[in-house]
């Protein structure tokens, strides 16, 4: 479930559309999955219900990568836990429903961002007690799921609910880190260069802005000059510069031979490191 949670109030009632049946159906028999939604957007509110008997461990959120957000496309990603229950639940998909969540802040009840898996995990048994389960969350930047200031650390947990509405949610569960995604690029010249003349190579750092949906320049960031000598493969740091107001990058460098110039961004908590794609230069 992609949510936008606020203190101060909830912005739009989301809801698990592929899993949510009507109303007076789900009154009439209302089933885990059903349970699993409305609990969702209880997480969401803050609202609290009867507690579950269940517990969960072992979360790891996208195999232990960094989540990556751009400013349009789509990223889903899968998280893996385990759930721990009395022999007497009945976890069959009727009766129970668990999903994982990720949240901005220090608790799920303090959160100023939360994001909740759009269907029910599947689970399979361990044990009479043990469930493994395995959820997918997906982040929609494009349709405001996300502020600048939301990049960073975030906290994962999950969720269970029972089709009676019973449910448990429990954070502390592990962190991940949700990051703009980052673009670097690089121009080097003149091409050709005769040797010991100046080459001057200029470029980009931006990072996805995801209140206005555009890349954007990342400023005062410490970025390496690189050279790689034709027929080599590995790069070799000339010198560091740092990106201006815009995120404009440039550094000069003395041609000796034929080769790739790239600039190198190492990456903070906010913004993955990024490597500009080589330019070649014939040195003459």
């Amino acid at each position: 479930m992609h949510m936008r949670a606020t203190v101060a109030a909830v912005a739009g009632a989301l809801t698990l559309s592929a899993l949510v049946v009507p109303a007076a159906q789900a009154a009439d028999a209302p089933s885990g999955k059903a349970a699993f939604s409305s609990a969702a957007a209880d997480a969401d509110s803050g609202s609290t219900a009867s507690t579950l008997d269940v517990t969960f461990s072992n979360m790891k959120v996208n195999s232990g990568k960094n989540i990556v957000v751009g400013t349009t496309n789509v990223v889903s990603f899968p998280v893996t836990y385990t759930v721990t229950h009395p022999a007497d639940l009945d976890t069959s998909s009727d009766n129970f429903a668990t999903g994982p969540l990720i949240y901005h802040g220090s608790s799920i009840d303090t959160a100023d961002n939360l994001f909740i898996s759009d269907e029910p995990a599947t689970c399979t048994a361990a044990s009479s007690t043990v469930l493994n389960c395995k959820g997918v969350i997906s982040i929609r930047p494009a349709d405001g799921d996300l502020y600048n200031s939301d990049a960073g650390t975030w906290g994962a947990g999950a969720l269970a609910v029972t089709s009676d509405g019973d449910q448990k949610e429990q954070g502390g569960l592990g962190t991940t880190k949700v990051q703009r995604y980052s673009k670097l690029t690089v121009n080097a010249g003149p091409e050709p260069v005769y040797k010991g003349k100046t080459i001057t190579s200029t470029g980009k750092l931006s990072r996805a802005n995801w209140e206005d949906n555009a890349y954007r320049g990342y400023t005062n960031q410490p970025v390496k000059l690189q050279f790689r000598k034709a027929g080599t493969s590995t790069y070799t740091t000339i010198k560091t510069v740092y990106s201006d107001q815009y995120g404009n990058l440039k550094a000069t460098a003395t041609a000796q031979y034929d080769g790739y110039w790239r600039f190198s961004f190492a990456g903070t908590t906010t913004t993955p490191a990024v490597n500009a794609t080589g330019d070649y230069v014939d040195v003459r």
